[in-house]
């Protein structure tokens, strides 16, 4: 996997591997180290030292790879499968599975799954085989993995034009109300594992629609219109509605009044054409116990 991105004014002073870190905060110092010194970091095409520090508007190119302590060796972790095909894996994902591998997860993920199940993936990504969208670590529901190369690619492009529906459950503490949020959301100045509403961010819009509300919490449904990191955490937190549970946007007082053990936040329904056949999916994730807990569930269409 490759990414390139263009050095702004907030970047100016930083030595590579520090800016990299924080342009990329759920990989390490170390990690981005070891890419530079292998060569798979250039700057204006040309490889650089981890203690440069790049000007306004270079380029950055980083190709990701596996180091040698990630090993992507099958797992036999029991998957909840809410559709498969020749094509297509689709889980309900429990809270606490992480999708990809990465620094500080080596094991037990996603892909470490896929792999046992499907014994062969499209491996355009070496370090995300199958991987077409990812759900925080513990957020719960409906995950989509591709299971050949022709798949993969055109799913890769229907997420990226936004051509499928998704759509999350929220316990928030308080309502957010009905309506669209549009607020643009960048990343924390200073808290660079955190994002933030903020003018100069990336678009964002999400719509939320409030199902029901007993006084306190909330449940909430949030469409998302695109697909940023964090966004439905962050705009839920922006509109004085933080989700339960939430241990970095959310309201600690409430987390621990309630025993929330996870941020109260799940893929509940995701529909798309697939991308071989055609065909209509409609595909919805059964809710988790700890999140049904809460007596504030309807019936679900």
């Amino acid at each position: 996997m490759s990414e390139t991105i263009i050095v702004s004014e907030e970047m100016i002073g930083d030595r590579l591997d520090r800016l990299l870190c924080q342009q990329f905060p759920t990989y390490s110092r170390t990690y981005f180290q070891y890419l530079i010194e292998e060569g798979f970091v250039l700057v204006g095409g040309l490889p650089v030292k981890k203690k440069d520090k790049p000007q306004l508007g270079d380029e950055i190119e980083i190709c990701f790879q596996l180091t040698p302590e990630i090993s992507l060796q099958p797992e036999n972790i029991p998957l909840d499968i809410l559709y498969e095909d020749d094509h297509l894996l689709a889980i309900n994902k429990p809270a606490g599975m992480v999708t990809h591998p990465a620094p500080g997860h080596y094991t037990g993920t996603f892909v470490h799954a896929l792999l046992h199940h499907c014994k062969t993936l499209p491996i355009a990504d070496t370090l995300r085989p199958g991987i077409v969208h990812r759900l925080d670590k513990d957020t719960t529901g409906v995950l989509l993995a591709a299971k050949t190369s022709e798949a993969h690619q055109k799913l890769v492009e229907m997420f990226c034009e936004r051509k499928l529906e998704k759509s999350y459950l929220a316990i928030c503490v308080g309502t957010p109300g009905n309506g669209t949020i549009e607020a643009p959301i960048k990343r924390h100045p200073t808290k660079r594992k955190e994002m933030v509403v903020d003018p100069a961010g990336k678009a964002a819009t999400s719509i939320t629609k409030v199902l029901s509300f007993d006084g306190k919490l909330s449940l909430v449904e949030v469409q998302l219109i695109t697909g940023r990191t964090h966004q439905i955490r962050v705009h839920l937190k922006h509109k004085g509605a933080p989700i339960l549970g939430d241990p970095v946007y959310g309201a600690p007082s409430w987390n621990k009044h309630y025993d929330a053990p996870r941020q109260m936040l799940h893929a509940y329904r995701l529909s798309f054409c697939h991308p071989i056949t055609g065909i209509k999916l409609d595909l919805k994730a059964p809710l988790t116990e700890d999140f049904k807990k809460n007596n504030l569930m309807l019936n679900l269409d």
